[in-house]
């Protein structure tokens, strides 16, 4: 049961911790002392962080605490992928992250809210409702839980990847987004590159401006179409903020970046988005953008109204793509047989409705953020 009469200290970024002690009358620099204790090597018992005074151990006894979500259900794939069900209001809401190992590389795929606004007709998260955001540390708990659990199992370099590609739409969720991405690359704490942390949004125009202004980070795109019309079937918020407009946002994100490119995510749908007509609209959309085109095949699920393209189609898609010199690769499914693959997390929860009410003040809050900036 959450401490409401305490700070839980994994909502606090570094600048965050610095106001906090600094409140408390203790120097900033023991945001860093604590950032190490807590998220590099796992300590969450304030008497056991010796390199600070007991006077101040036992202040942060009395006045904050380290709370996590309490972890209802791991379950592991036969290809390794491992997909952690958390609870973060009790019995009531559930959230799921998803960690992808691989040779060079363990990422970790982090959901950003319970349930989402956005209802992309492909997708079984969207299917389930929204319920509300996360906050930072419901968001950074699921980093930390996976990291300490890879270096227990003996997994010395734990996670080297984030993908912001969870349930959820991120850029709804901004500024908690943002102080947890702050945590993921600080050198006190996780330590990422901020080319190893992505971000994922469905084509959020306002945020993603502003992302570009807060941070450098990746950026991917699910675009899953390569036409306003369709677009509108498959993610609906593109009816706000149409094709043109989020393509337009993509080249300011990487204007006078060398290195950046974005990465568009396309779902594979068998006869919906899928023919090589589709392949040379995408291809003159996004063919001037500095990018890596991931194909998707589809992951079913439940009462789905959509089929995978076949290996064939696929295929043929790719290799049109990629003559064109876009680089394109089709993404290979994880966690199919745990249901981790992705737009297979639903996670749990309960207030499902009023989803276009809720819909409509996260996009009127975007848009008030964005002028304000």
């Amino acid at each position: 049961m959450a401490n409401t009469e305490k700070i839980n200290l994994l909502n606090l970024n570094r600048t965050g911790l610095e106001g906090f002690f600094v409140e408390l009358g203790e120097k900033p620099f023991r945001s860093k002392q604590l950032l190490q204790w807590v998220h590099q090597r796992g300590v969450t018992d304030f008497t056991q962080m010796t390199d600070m005074s007991k006077s101040l151990r036992e202040t942060l006894g009395q006045k904050a605490c380290i709370e996590f979500p309490r972890i209802i259900d791991i379950q592991q794939s036969k290809d390794g992928t491992r997909k952690w069900l958390l609870s973060v209001d009790g019995a009531e809401n559930a959230i799921e992250c998803v960690l992808i190992p691989e040779k060079s590389r363990t990422t970790l795929c982090i959901s950003s809210q319970v349930g989402c606004t956005l209802n992309c007709s492909f997708c079984s998260t969207g299917k389930q409702g929204f319920n509300r955001n996360l906050n930072t540390a419901e968001i950074i708990a699921q980093l930390h839980l996976a990291h300490h659990s890879l270096l227990r199992d003996g997994n010395a370099r734990g996670i080297t990847n984030v993908v912001m590609m969870g349930m959820g739409e991120p850029l709804m969720n901004f500024d908690a987004v943002m102080a947890a991405v702050d945590l993921m690359c600080d050198d006190y704490a996780y330590a990422l590159s901020k080319r190893r942390v992505t971000i994922s949004t469905a084509g959020v125009v306002p945020a993603i401006e502003k992302l570009r202004r807060t941070t450098d980070v990746s950026l991917a795109i699910s675009l899953h179409a390569p036409n306003d019309a369709l677009r509108e079937k498959l993610v609906p918020i593109n009816r706000k903020y149409p094709i043109r407009e989020l393509l337009n946002a993509c080249r300011s994100y990487i204007d006078g970046y060398k290195s950046r490119r974005i990465t568009f995510e396309y779902v594979m749908l068998k006869g919906v988005n899928d023919g090589i007509e589709h392949a040379r609209e995408l291809v003159k959309q996004i063919g001037d953008i500095p990018c890596k085109l991931n194909l998707i095949p589809f992951n079913s699920y439940p009462h789905a109204i959509y089929q995978c393209s076949d290996k064939e189609t696929i295929d043929r898609f790719r290799e049109y793509v990629s003559s064109k010199g876009i680089f394109t690769v089709t993404r290979r499914a994880r966690g199919e047989d745990i249901d981790a693959a992705c737009g297979q997390l639903v996670g749990q929860f309960k207030d499902r409705s009023r989803r276009s009410q809720k819909y409509q003040l996260s996009l009127s809050e975007i848009g008030r953020v964005s002028h304000a900036h």
